[in-house]
Order: C-alpha cells, then sequence, then structure tokens
C-alpha cells in the first residue's frame, strides 16, 4: 500500500532524510520510532504531498501522493483544527473534502463519532475543546472517509486516558478493515498494545524494522535481586539460569526477585542511542 524508497530532503544545508526507506502493507500497523530529529515528520510531510523529495519515491497505491489524496487519511503532529468550527462542521467540511455526500457522509460520521467517542462534543467549537477530545476530532477527520493509508503522527501526544484508549482501539479496527496505517509515537507501549511491528529512525534513515519479537530477540533481559540492605542488577541473556546464580551465592535474606524480558524501550535506546 505505501512504498517509499530511498528518500532524501534537506532544510538548507541540514540533512533531514538520508535514503529513507519504509514499505507498509494493507491491514498492517507500522510503529515509526525515533529519537526528534530522526525525520519522521519530515517523511510524514513528503508521504502526505506537502513536501517534494529531492530523490527518491514514495507511491501510494501505486501513485504519487498527489494523485492519492482521496486514498489518505492524515493527523498531523501539530493541530490544525478551525477553533470556531464545530466538531460537527468540522467532520462535514472534511467528509465533503473527500467526496462524500449525503448519505454516506452521515453514515461516515455516524461512525467516526462513535469509534472516538465525540458525541458529546458535535455543537462545541473546537478551539474550546480540550487537548485530548482535539486530538479525538482530527483523528476522526482524518478517518472519516476510510483511507486505504493512515498516517498519525504522535496522534495521543500529550491525550488523557479516556482518549489514547479511544485512538488506539479505532487504529486497530481500521487495520482490521485492511488500513495501513504508520504510527509515529514517543510512547511505545501503544505499539504493544496495537500488535504493531516496528520501524526505527535514526538520523534520517530507518534503521531496523521487524515485528518487536524479531527485533527484541538478541537483546539481554535483566535480573533484580534486593537484599535488606543492597539492590543487584545483571543485563543477561538467560534471566532463569542468572537468577538461579546469583541466589547461590547469596547469604543474606532476599526481600525480592524481578526478571524483566528486554521491551521497546530497551530496543529504542540500543539502535537509536537514546538515554
Amino acid at each position: 500500500m505505501l512504498a517509499a524508497s530511498e528518500l532524501v530532503y534537506s532544510y538548507g544545508p541540514v540533512r533531514a532524510l538520508r535514503g529513507f526507506s519504509l514499505h507498509v502493507a494493507a491491514g498492517e500497523i507500522v510503529g515509526l520510532v525515533g529519537h526528534n530529529g530522526a525525520g519522521k515528520s519530515t517523511f510524514a510531510g513528503i508521504v502526505s504531498g506537502l513536501l517534494r523529495p529531492e530523490s527518491g519515491e514514495v507511491l501510494i497505491a501505486g501513485r504519487e501522493p498527489g494523485q492519492a489524496r482521496d486514498v489518505l487519511g492524515v493527523a498531523p503532529q501539530h493541530l490544525a483544527l478551525y477553533p470556531t468550527v464545530t466538531v460537527a462542521e468540522t467532520l462535514s467540511l472534511f467528509g465533503g473534502l473527500a467526496g462524500l455526500r449525503r448519505r454516506a457522509l452521515r453514515e461516515a460520521i455516524d461512525e467516526v463519532v462513535a469509534d472516538l467517542r465525540l458525541s458529546d462534543f458535535l455543537t462545541r467549537r473546537t478551539g474550546t475543546l480540550s487537548g485530548g477530545q482535539q486530538r479525538r476530532a482530527q483523528a476522526a477527520a482524518a478517518m472519516l472517509h476510510r483511507p486505504s493509508l493512515l498516517l498519525l503522527d504522535e496522534p495521543t501526544a500529550g491525550v488523557d486516558p479516556e482518549t489514547r484508549e479511544a485512538l488506539l482501539a479505532a487504529v486497530r479496527a481500521r487495520a482490521a478493515q485492511g488500513a495501513a496505517v504508520v504510527y509515529t509515537t514517543h510512547y511505545l507501549p501503544e505499539l504493544t498494545e496495537l500488535g504493531a511491528t516496528v520501524a526505527v529512525a535514526r538520523e534520517g534513515t530507518v534503521i531496523a524494522r521487524g515485528s518487536a519479537n524479531e527485533l527484541l530477540r538478541d537483546l539481554p533481559g535483566e535480573v533484580c535481586v534486593v537484599l535488606d540492605d543492597e539492590e543487584i542488577r545483571v543485563s543477561t541473556h538467560d534471566p532463569a539460569t542468572t537468577l538461579a546464580s546469583l541466589l547461590s551465592g547469596v547469604d543474606r535474606p532476599v526481600r525480592a526477585v524481578e526478571l524483566r524480558q528486554p521491551s521497546l524501550d530497551d530496543l529504542y535506546r540500543e539502535v537509536a542511542h537514546v538515554g
């Protein structure tokens, strides 16, 4: 559904993308992660058709971004709503721009309103909504026309738990219906909840790509043994054996034991060299 190959883009002397490639299949959710400056938002701008790469190619369902707007839904990182317009008017506007009319438009609005729990806010101007409510309204506008490719750039930044739950459920539902989803985030547990595959960006290129299990396979876990006056932490690829060895050498009361498997946060730090 999305095929981005060897993208290069610069902001003056600063090279933002350096051969950035990412392919996403229909029904797949790809979590795109990376520190600030890794190229995630620049990539989103190119896929959206707002930026033109210096070299490389983007195809959405076999078409260039400028010719594929009818199959693309975008929720940008920064809120892009008209503050004096109600939520209902916002959805009608975006649905109309996507080519929806009359009954099809009403049904599409009813669906996203239910999915993203917006029924209590339909008559309110978007500028009066909380940040989380605005995020939901923006995601609803992106999902309204059932796009084949959904691009969500930090959709849960600063939101409340209700908004996060609604957004993640809606994203899973769209993917189950066949949409390809690119989901950029700094909140890595969301990718586990979404069942996403992972692409890690660094300095303008994708440096790791695969399922969480594939990418975590070679990373160490951790054993923690808590004593009265000491906490012993050991990084290991074999937590059970390491724990047995530690306990055999301890002659003091053990207060707690923890075995931690590698997580997406460990992967992020390992390949992106963060923190």
